[in-house]
């Protein structure tokens, strides 16, 4: 059985890509800071009569908390076929280049960047000994630099400067992973969810949860012939209906 770790999949988006892979016959690891939320959403799961997941307690921003996540998971299994870095924070609405305290930025990348790097190099190891190893990084259009740079437009009225940017540190860190990943049989990107109706939008959206993970999963289940190295934000620009991932 294939395996995957979705980090922050306790609730919202990433407890509906965990549920979406686990009924695509994958054993996911419910990555989640306390580990009694991964268990009830791993219990949540079972109800539904999906009962391949374990909950596996695991803080981003913690090195401990990382280190022992794999060294769980690396008992338990051989390889890693797929890890969704699903995990972020906003660092709080809204947020002005002028006002944001310099430790709102350092929290947001902290969780953001720094833990999606510190996580993909500890399961790298598992994740080179799979055949498809796939890795998506969940980011958002609001870290486009084409559309932010659109000042006099209304895409992005409101500004959050902590967040955008540490989403676009993402993007790059993404791009250079699937570079040097480029002669493997890895496949590296970085999707946007859409506009997501989850606490962590205070509820408002375009997009239902499960529709954020739709576009989340397609990414993590591409054969050998799909992209690596890119951004996709389906909501905005949907894949063609004939699309083969």
């Amino acid at each position: 059985m294939k395996s995957a770790l979705v980090t922050g999949a306790n609730k919202g988006i990433g407890f509906e890509v965990a549920k979406l892979l686990a009924q695509e016959g994958f054993f996911v690891y419910i990555g989640s800071r306390n580990l009694e939320s991964g268990k009830q959403a791993a219990e949540k799961l079972g109800a539904l009569g999906i009962t391949n997941t374990q909950a596996i307690q695991l803080d981003v921003t913690d090195a401990q908390s990382i280190l022992h996540a794999s060294t769980a998971i690396a008992a338990k299994t051989d390889t890693l076929d797929v890890l969704v870095n699903n995990a972020g924070i906003s660092g709080g609405f809204r947020q002005s280049t002028l006002d944001t305290p310099a430790d709102v930025f350092r929290s947001v990348f902290e969780t953001n960047v720094f833990g999606v790097v510190s996580v993909t190099q500890a399961f790298m190891p598992l994740l080179k000994k799979s055949a498809a190893p796939r890795i998506v990084n969940v980011s958002t259009s609001m870290a486009s630099l084409t559309l932010a740079a659109d000042i006099f437009g209304d895409q992005y009225a409101a500004r959050y400067v902590a967040y955008q940017s540490s989403k676009s540190a993402l993007n790059m860190y993404t791009i250079n992973l699937a570079y040097e990943l480029r002669e493997t049989a890895f496949k590296v990107n970085a999707v946007c969810p859409g506009w997501t109706k989850t606490d962590f939008t205070a509820n408002q959206g375009t997009s239902t949860a499960e529709e954020a993970a739709q576009r989340i999963t397609r990414y993590a289940l591409i054969d050998q012939d799909g992209p690596t190295g890119k951004f996709f934000s389906e909501e905005y620009f949907p894949a063609p209906a004939n699309c083969p991932w």
